[in-house]
């Protein structure tokens, strides 16, 4: 509704009508109806408390208790809706997100986002920035609390068993839930079949569906939760889409994907991450309780019944495979292998580089982005300083392990074996990627040999759940909401998004500097242009080596099990690619 409605009494002739069709009220002159309303627009209504309908709301065979519905909403068969006193609607609900204990609780609310959550949960050891953004959190919880529930314009809410204390924003369609209690569903979201929700806040075209149930949840905009699925004190960003497994005390940033029925993700913070069928992060090493946690960066993987007991922590885009128990940090080892060897854990670094599937995966992320409202500010550059940072780090590790020992033929780091044969592979791979980056980056961004021009992104860099941006600006950003400078989380937001478009300066100062590192001297227009054509030419060849990967996946090797009635192998050459959509 909006401030242009206005709201008339009933008349008694009215009343007389509304009871007629088996309508009634606690009473009739706390019921207030549009300047048009017509007795035809409710029928077995049974309302209660406080009740202000707009125009063309229609009520069919359902109670409803003090709600304020908005413009052309159709409430029908819905057993009891009702607001049971002052509320704030899940606004401010406790989240004990990746610590199980609560020692990175974030507090949700309407506004919040992947950024801001971030900061909350990640940033414990500032005190003063954590109860400053608490301070966000609970003004936004105050402003939402409200002795009225309310339903924005256009939404169909029907077949419905108990809502209870549920703000509810414009467009929505819950249909056939079964409960909703204590949250706030976003505009355009759709809540169905079965659903049960406690403490919850949804943001724009979240869909929950078929029997999922929420506990102390944030759902971002456009995620999908489906089949069954189960969460708790878990925060969701956008275009998460999650199916038939578990989830509790997770940092779910955007782009979590979890679709098996046996897969658990538990005390942990993903992004951009993909669990196979059975998927275990554990938080089972409770000597000191369940306080551990495991933190997969962006573009994980986890192989079907892969399983990482906590603490421990993956470089972006490892693809992990079998069971790791000695809390590995392979942080700064970008694009590997994880695997299983003989009971131990083993790293073929930059191994990902060459894999078709990495592609695909940074490709189809920007392609699947549906978001209208974009309130989570997502980064999709494959080649961007945060990435750079862990190439270059990578590359001096693996040259400080063989340095140590040139005649080794495995290495140990941070309880991971290298072998040789891997070291010698990752420190090329990382050459190539870190030339890569380089290239890409100068080719962008201002014209001045000192990269800066205003914009200072020289140094460390950090992935803000889906954002990059220089530690120094959100060091920043950090001292100004310490100070008292920032006090919304819009003005958080709007300071991170003016980041956000300046990207591409930022990250071309952070190359220049990095180039100017490795010649040490600053480099002159011809000494930048020649890293930008290296640069181009080792993306060319990591291309080549993920199309070589995935001209192996399409290759007649691969077609075992096709035309099991074939006669020929032309016919089963014939029904692979006609199944693959080869050509």
């Amino acid at each position: 509704m909006t401030r242009m409605d206005t709201y008339r009494a009933l008349t008694p002739g009215e009343i007389a009508a509304l009871e007629a069709s088996g309508s009634t009220a606690d009473d009739w002159s706390s019921i207030e109806v549009a300047e048009d309303f017509h007795p035809s627009q409710l029928r077995g209504a049974r309302l209660g408390g406080r009740v202000r309908l707009a125009s063309g709301v229609r009520i069919r065979n359902s109670g409803v208790r003090n709600y304020d519905i908005g413009a052309g909403t159709l409430v029908e068969e819905v057993v009891r809706l009702e607001c049971r006193g002052e509320s704030a609607f899940g606004n401010g609900t406790e989240v004990a997100v990746m610590n199980e204990n609560g020692g990175r609780t974030v507090r949700i609310y309407s506004g919040l986002t992947a950024q801001i959550a971030y900061m909350a949960a990640v940033y414990r050891h500032r005190p003063a920035l954590v109860a400053a953004l608490d301070r966000m959190a609970r003004r936004a919880a105050d402003a939402a609390r409200s002795a009225q529930g309310s339903i924005g314009r256009d939404c169909r809410i029907t077949d419905c068993r108990l809502l209870r204390d549920v703000c509810i924003g414009h467009g929505a369609t819950l249909e056939g839930v079964s409960v909703l209690s204590n949250g706030t569903v976003g505009d355009f979201s759709r809540i169905g079949i079965d659903v049960k929700a406690y403490d919850f806040v949804t943001a724009e075209h979240a869909l929950v569906d078929n029997g999922s149930l929420i506990e102390r949840c944030f759902i971002g905009e456009r995620c999908i939760f489906d089949r069954g699925y189960t969460a708790s004190d878990s925060l969701f960003f956008a275009n998460s889409h999650c199916e038939n497994g578990e989830a509790v005390s997770i940092f779910a940033g955007p782009y979590t994907v979890s679709h098996h029925k046996s897969s658990l993700l538990i005390a942990g913070m993903f992004s951009f991450f993909n669990a196979g069928s059975g998927t275990n992060q554990s938080n089972h090493l409770f000597k000191c309780g369940a306080v551990h946690q495991a933190v997969h960066r962006r573009g994980c993987k986890f192989a079907s019944g892969a399983y990482v007991m906590s603490p421990a922590i993956e470089g972006v885009y490892t693809m992990i495979m079998g069971r790791h128990t000695h809390h590995h940090d392979t942080s700064v080892f970008p694009f590997s292998y994880l695997l299983e060897q003989e009971g131990r854990s083993a790293l073929l670094p930059g191994a990902n580089l060459s894999s078709y599937g990495t592609v695909r995966d940074i490709e189809k992320w920007r392609q699947r982005d549906k978001r209208s409202a974009g309130r989570d500010l997502i980064n999709f550059e494959t080649w961007n300083p945060f990435v750079g940072n862990a190439l270059a780090a990578g590359l001096d590790a693996l040259r400080t392990l063989y340095d140590s020992n040139p005649d080794a033929q495995s290495f140990i780091y941070n309880s991971v074996h290298i072998k040789l044969t891997g070291l010698r592979r990752g420190i090329q791979r990382y050459e190539q990627a870190l030339a890569a980056t380089l290239g890409d980056l100068l080719a962008r961004g201002g014209d001045g040999y000192d990269g800066y021009d205003g914009y200072d992104g020289r140094g460390a860099w950090i992935d803000a759940a889906g954002l990059y941006l220089a530690r120094s600006c959100m060091e920043e950003l950090l001292d100004a909401i310490e100070q008292g400078a920032v006090t919304t989380p819009e003005a958080l937001t709007e300071r991170l998004r003016a980041f956000a478009e300046h990207y591409d300066d930022y990250a071309r100062s952070w190359a220049l500097d990095i180039l100017a590192r490795r010649l040490g001297h600053t480099p002159d227009a011809a000494e930048i242009e020649r890293a930008v054509v290296e640069g181009k030419a080792a993306q060319q060849e990591l291309q080549r080596l993920a199309e070589a990967d995935r001209a192996f996946d399409c290759s007649f090797d691969m077609a075992v099990g096709y035309g099991l009635d074939a006669a020929t192998d032309d016919e089963r050459r014939a029904d692979f690619r006609a199944v693959r959509g080869l050509e």
